[in-house]
């Protein structure tokens, strides 16, 4: 059946966009939408609404593909709209796209003000496919920018990473590392702190690679971006523990800047050695050790988030004993877990020794239990903690609002005072949950 003409269209063309996955994803939304908005068109709320849909994909992992394939399958049995597909998905796994949904046109990631033409064009029905981006070529990070959260600057600080982990599909999608300049960088930064944002979120695939190609390391960008005038706290993404080894000592100098949340975002994927060299991760899990007792040791209070990934192949049970044991040894605040699946092209999906999937499950959930408690353990601390926090989101129920302290701690505050948000105001921590605190508001 062919799509409704949309030509006898009056006025601007409305559009819903929507982004999944990463931050980076997120940013790259959010470059879409300026773009978008600043051509004209209108963007909406709901798919209802609009005349085009765009969704903007994640398919890092299999469950969440899945997801995806199921919400465009929606998006494309509506024949008066015209469904637009960016992000990682596309470059992953186009096939699947091609065969189980029905689409105007797809892109990549980080496409830019490229989405501009591409639905113009879809909207005279002409379909487009671009999934060849030039690898050389990094996404302009001063072009308009419509942000989700006004209080968040996100910033994409290069494109793809060095690594070539044997169970990830995201180098097919990001490419190899491409790293914006640190002055591009930090003029995005002062724009967007001059536009109102107070916490910065500078991310990538692996921000330790940061730079890199172009002869600089992310410590050299993290005291550029300190350097500048205002009152504002930067979050730095995930880091591979084999890129922070080589600049340790001034790394963890560069966190105890002021501007920078106590904040480690250190994925160890495993507690066994032999499981990362088959993963093809570059350190071992002493190398991961040493870069959080560095971090500790010079900031105690600093919250710790790792990665693990259970059941990949190969992984028996004396090697995820050893995740465990890990685990319980450095205590991290946040752990997030996934359980294996095999992605296409990768080297893992080729892997003999393949976990069945009940055992897969059982681990994770032994996991599970065991960072619940350890999380639970570690906010307890945090109990009549006082001090201050940074307003940056609405809650989740009505009448709150979540806060961030110096260790990036998320603080639930009632109030229905949403003036509060990108202010910071001075709390006295009153409950302590598994995932977040809840707080009073103080006079200091």
């Amino acid at each position: 059946m062919a799509r409704k003409s949309l030509s006898d269209k009056r006025g601007r063309y409305r559009i819903f966009l929507k982004s999944f996955g990463c931050s980076s994803n997120v940013a790259d939304g959010e470059f879409m939408a300026g773009c978008l908005a600043e051509a004209g068109f209108e963007l909406v709320g709901s798919p209802k609404e609009a005349d085009v849909l765009i969704y903007n994909t994640c398919a890092v992992k299999t469950p969440t593909e899945n997801r995806a394939i199921e919400i465009l399958k929606r998006a494309g049995r509506m024949r008066d709209k015209r469904l637009l597909i960016t992000g990682c998905l596309p470059l992953i796994d186009f096939g699947r796209l091609k065969d189980e949904v029905r689409f105007d046109a797809a892109l990549g990631p980080s496409c830019g003000s490229e989405i501009v033409e591409t639905v113009q064009k879809a909207v005279k029905n002409e379909t487009r496919v671009l999934l060849k981006p030039d690898r050389n070529v990094k996404p302009n990070l001063l072009l308009p920018r419509r942000a989700v959260n006004p209080v968040v600057s996100i910033i994409p600080v290069a494109q793809g990473c060095l690594g070539s982990c044997n169970y990830c599909c995201v180098v097919f999608a990001r490419g190899r590392l491409r790293s914006h300049s640190v002055h591009d960088i930090a003029k995005r930064v002062q724009a967007d702190l001059d536009s109102g944002a107070r916490e910065i979120w500078l991310t990538g695939q692996d921000m330790a690679s940061y730079g890199r190609d172009v002869g600089v390391k992310l410590t050299a960008l993290l005291q550029e971006v300190c350097s500048l005038e205002g009152d504002y706290v930067v979050r730095v993404g995930m880091m591979t523990p084999n890129l922070a080894l080589d600049m340790l000592p001034d790394l963890v100098k560069a966190f105890q800047d002021e501007h920078v949340f106590k904040f480690l975002h250190l994925p160890v994927q495993s507690g066994d050695n032999e499981v990362l060299k088959s993963m093809n991760r570059l350190y071992t899990v002493e190398n991961f050790e040493l870069i959080v007792r560095a971090f500790r040791n010079a900031m105690p209070s600093l919250t710790l988030a790792t990665d693990v990934i259970c059941g990949f192949p190969g992984e028996n049970e004396e090697a995820f004993e050893q995740t465990l044991h890990l685990i319980e040894e450095i205590k991290p605040d946040i752990v997030n877990i996934s359980k294996f699946f095999s992605r296409p092209r990768t080297a893992a999906e080729k892997m003999k020794l393949k976990i069945p999937p009940k055992e897969v499950t059982a681990r994770s959930k032994r996991v599970a239990n065991l960072v619940q408690r350890i999380s639970s353990e570690k906010n307890r601390a945090w109990m009549n903690w006082q001090g201050r926090i940074l307003i940056d989101e609405r809650g989740k129920k009505l009448g709150t609002l979540i806060g961030r302290n110096f260790a990036y701690k998320p603080i639930v505050i009632k109030s229905l005072d949403t003036s509060l948000l990108g202010n910071l105001i001075n709390v006295r921590v009153a409950k302590t949950f598994q995932t977040y605190l809840e707080a009073e508001i103080t006079d200091s």
